[in-house]
């Protein structure tokens, strides 16, 4: 237990502890949006599972250590392009993310609105499924940080349950948040075209250094927050459209995945 003494330890811990809680913006914004769809009384409880299986995916992944560096050795080749299992599982996962994302901004902004007469909420199954689908990808992402910057694993591990823990406990301010302010939700909801644009293009190795794709983020954060204070003298908030006209029994659906 000696190298529990050691300063560069602990260093190392407290860095990629940041790094995991950065990462794992994305994350929280995307299960916030999925967590939107379900019943009030669910919502909180499918935050807490969505991270749950967040991190149990890193710390299976953790301790699978040579699975997933063999993730980068090249399975085929396209056009001269040479295609891992780990670009498969990005490509797929921006993929996932762009088509969610356009399907849920243009349910807001142009879809037909009060055209159901019923609240049709989400299944918690389904939601989870999604979750979990694209945990696999955030994840792998995490634990591929955690492996180029520790060498040891009680290190990563306690980084990502630090990680988790932060997150868990502000999922539920930040899901209100974005439910509550209609442009936060678009402007979440562009991250994650973003991010998704940023996966397909590491899964045919172009690399964009995250420095860029942080800036432009809290960028747009910032100036979100000065329009957020401009309209507080606005009678009028931002209106999305909703399919729904609130009247009407509840009805639980299955989510299309």
């Amino acid at each position: 237990m000696e190298w529990l003494s050691d300063p560069s330890i602990w260093i190392a811990f407290a860095t990629l502890t940041v790094l995991e809680l950065v990462l794992g913006i994305d994350n929280i914004v995307f299960i916030s949006i999925l967590a939107g769809k379900l019943p009030p009384e669910q919502q909180s409880r499918a935050r807490y599972i969505g991270l749950g299986l967040a991190l149990i995916m890193r710390v299976i992944l953790l301790f699978s250590l040579t699975w997933v560096i063999g993730l980068t050795a090249p399975l085929f080749t396209v056009l001269g392009q040479e295609i891992s299992g780990r670009d498969l599982v990005l490509l797929i996962g921006g993929l996932f993310l762009i088509g969610k994302s356009t399907h849920e901004i243009h349910g807001s902004l142009e879809g037909e609105e009060g055209h159901k007469t019923a609240k049709v909420y989400a299944s918690f199954a389904g939601v989870l499924v999604q979750i979990a689908l694209l945990d696999i990808v955030f994840s792998l992402d995490s634990v591929i940080t955690a492996v180029g910057m520790v060498d040891r694993i009680e290190i990563m591990i306690a980084a990502v349950v630090v990680s988790i823990v932060f997150m868990m406990a502000f999922a539920k301010p930040i899901g209100e948040f974005v439910q509550k302010h209609p442009t936060v939700k678009m402007l979440a909801l562009s991250f994650l075209l973003l991010i998704g644009v940023t996966l397909i293009a590491e899964g045919f190795d172009q690399h964009i250094p995250k420095g860029y794709i942080y800036f432009a983020m809290a960028f747009s954060v910032l100036v979100e927050v000065l329009n957020m204070r401009l309209r507080k003298t606005k009678d009028e908030p931002v209106h999305l459209r909703d399919a729904y006209t609130g009247s009407g029994d509840t009805a639980e659906v299955e989510v299309k995945i």
